[in-house]
């Protein structure tokens, strides 16, 4: 399992608005590309969101389902980029100081989940789950 934490400047409220734009996972999350359709309802249970995700030529056509939703303290997510695999990601809100403590844990999923006993797995995604949160602290301090 890999787990990131970030203190952002924002309410839980404003991180979670920045979470609830589908629109804003191209900016935000590393590796995604381009957003190419939201489901209304969007971050409802159920809901989805198209993407393109990928490094450099390779590029991969999947979508990313909302598992659960408790705004503004959690978003958990199952994020597919088939046929590389599935991962859960749960985004945690807290509030502290003036501000949010944001955890956020992923996991391999579906056939990949034997890929949560493999520690280079967890590292790689620790390091790509830490820029995702520093970019998604800028645009919620942006916005704020």
């Amino acid at each position: 399992m890999a787990r990131n934490q970030r203190f952002i400047a924002a309410s839980p409220e404003r991180v979670f608005a920045v979470l609830a734009d589908a629109g804003s996972y191209a900016e935000w999350v590393v590796g995604s590309k381009e957003i190419r359709d939201v489901d209304a309802g969007f971050p409802a249970p159920g809901s989805r969101f198209h993407h393109s995700v990928g490094v450099g030529p390779v590029v991969l056509r999947d979508h990313t389902e909302v598992l659960e939703a408790d705004p503004p303290r959690r978003l958990k997510l199952e994020a597919r980029g088939r046929p590389l695999g599935s991962a859960t990601v749960t985004l945690e809100l807290a509030p502290q100081s003036a501000g949010t403590r944001v955890t956020m844990v992923e996991e391999p999923s579906g056939r990949t989940a034997p890929l949560r006993f493999v520690p280079l797995v967890h590292l790689f995604a620790r390091l790509r789950n830490a820029e995702s949160l520093r970019r998604l602290k800028a645009l919620a301090e942006r916005a704020a």
